[in-house]
C-alpha cells in the first residue's frame, strides 16, 4: 500500500507522476539568483523610531524582512528545529496516528497543500497545529517525542510575543497608534506549520510549495539554518532568501496589505527542494479573529497620497473561506476584495 505521506525514509529514484508540474509551471532553478539585500533588522537597536522606519521601508520594498536580537533564545530555536526533526523521524505508524486531509482539524499531519483538490502535489509533509489559547489545544498534540508539548508550548509563547511587538512597529511605521493593528485584528489566533521537505529525486520538476501569499496578518518563519529553499518574488524575478544566522524571516500577510491600503506588500514566496538534504522550517501564523473587520486604515487611505481605499470592507472569516476554496497558486486572493 502506498504511504499517505512522504516522510517514510524510502527515497524514490524518480519523481512520481502526480508530483510533476507542467513545463510552464516549473521552478527554473538555474534562473534563480540570491537575494543579496534582504533587509536584516536588529530589534535590539536603541534608536527611537529607527526600527519602525526600517520595517516600513522593508514592507514597502520587499514585503518581508529578517529580524535578529528578537528575544527568542538560540537554545529554544535549536530545540524547536530538533523537535521537528525528531517528530518526522518517528516510525511511520506512530506519525500516521495524526494524519488527516481535513483542513478544519486543529491538529493534523498531512502532505502537499490540499490533497483533496490538487491535481499535482507538492513535495512536502507538514504537521499543522493550533497554538492559541494554548490550554485549548496542547492536550491533542503528539505525546512523542516526549518533550514535544513542553518545547513547542514555550516556543509558541515566545513567537507570539515577538509577533505582537512587530505589529506595534508596523503600526507605528504607517503613522498609526502603536496598538492599532492589535485592536483591529482582535483576539488573534495562532497556527503553526512544521514543514518537512524530504530529498527529491528531480527538484526541477516540482515544488515544496508553489508561489503563494499568506492569508493571515503576519508570519514568523524559522528557516532551516543549513539548507536553503525559501524564494521570494522581487521585481518579477524569483530570488533565493538564504538562511541568516539566528534570524527569523517575517512575512507580511494579505490582511496587512489590505490594512495598509496596498502600501505594504504581501509577498509571493515559494519553497523549492533539493536532491541531497531534508529541509525543515517552522512557520508561525498570527491570524485575525474571525469577526475582525478588515479595511484600509482611514489615516493611511487619507494621507494625502491621492490613493483612495483600494479594498472593500470584509471579515477575516470571509477572506479565509475564499482563500481555502481556491488553488494555492491562483491569482492573489486579495484581488477578489478590491473595490
Amino acid at each position: 500500500m502506498e504511504s499517505k505521506i512522504l516522510s517514510t525514509g524510502v527515497r524514490p529514484s524518480r519523481l512520481p507522476q502526480n508530483y510533476v508540474r507542467p513545463d510552464s509551471e516549473r521552478p527554473r532553478l538555474s534562473e534563480v539568483s540570491d537575494c543579496e539585500n534582504v533587509p536584516v533588522i536588529d530589534l535590539g537597536s536603541v534608536g527611537k523610531g529607527q526600527i519602525s522606519r526600517e520595517i516600513g521601508s522593508a514592507c514597502r520594498s520587499y514585503g518581508f524582512f529578517q529580524v535578529i536580537n528578537h528575544g527568542v533564545s538560540l537554545e529554544l530555536t535549536e530545540k524547536m528545529q530538533q523537535m521537528a526533526q525528531d517528530f518526522f523521524d518517528l516510525p511511520l505508524d506512530e506519525k500516521l496516528k495524526y494524519y488527516s486531509d481535513d483542513p478544519t482539524k486543529t491538529l493534523r499531519l498531512s502532505t502537499s497543500f490540499n490533497v483533496k483538490k490538487e491535481t499535482v502535489h507538492n513535495w512536502r509533509d507538514y504537521l499543522r497545529l493550533h497554538c492559541y489559547p494554548l490550554e485549548n489545544y496542547v492536550h491533542e498534540w503528539p505525546d512523542h517525542p516526549s518533550s514535544f508539548k513542553e518545547v513547542v508550548s514555550t516556543y509558541c509563547r515566545e513567537v507570539r510575543k515577538l509577533g505582537f511587538r512587530l505589529l506595534e512597529e508596523i503600526s507605528e511605521s504607517l503613522g498609526l497608534e502603536r496598538d492599532y493593528m492589535e485592536k483591529v485584528l482582535g483576539e488573534q489566533g495562532q497556527h503553526m506549520a512544521i514543514n518537512y521537505y524530504p530529498p527529491c529525486p528531480e527538484p526541477e520538476l516540482t515544488y515544496g510549495l508553489p508561489g503563494h501569499t499568506d492569508p493571515n496578518a503576519l508570519t514568523v518563519l524559522l528557516q532551516d539554518q543549513r539548507v536553503a529553499g525559501l524564494q521570494v518574488l522581487k521585481d518579477g524575478k524569483w530570488m533565493a532568501v538564504n538562511p541568516y544566522p539566528n534570524a527569523f524571516v517575517i512575512n507580511i500577510g494579505d490582511q496587512l496589505q489590505a490594512l495598509s491600503n496596498g502600501r505594504y506588500k504581501s509577498v509571493w514566496h515559494r519553497a523549492t527542494v533539493n536532491t541531497e538534504n531534508v529541509r525543515i522550517s517552522v512557520a508561525s501564523f498570527l491570524c485575525p479573529e474571525n469577526c475582525a473587520v478588515i479595511e484600509p486604515a482611514k489615516e493611511v487611505a487619507d494621507d494625502g497620497s491621492q490613493v483612495p481605499a483600494m479594498y472593500r470592507t470584509f471579515t477575516y472569516a470571509e477572506y479565509y473561506k475564499k482563500f481555502w476554496s481556491r488553488n494555492l497558486d491562483q491569482e492573489h486572493c486579495l484581488e477578489l476584495f478590491k473595490k
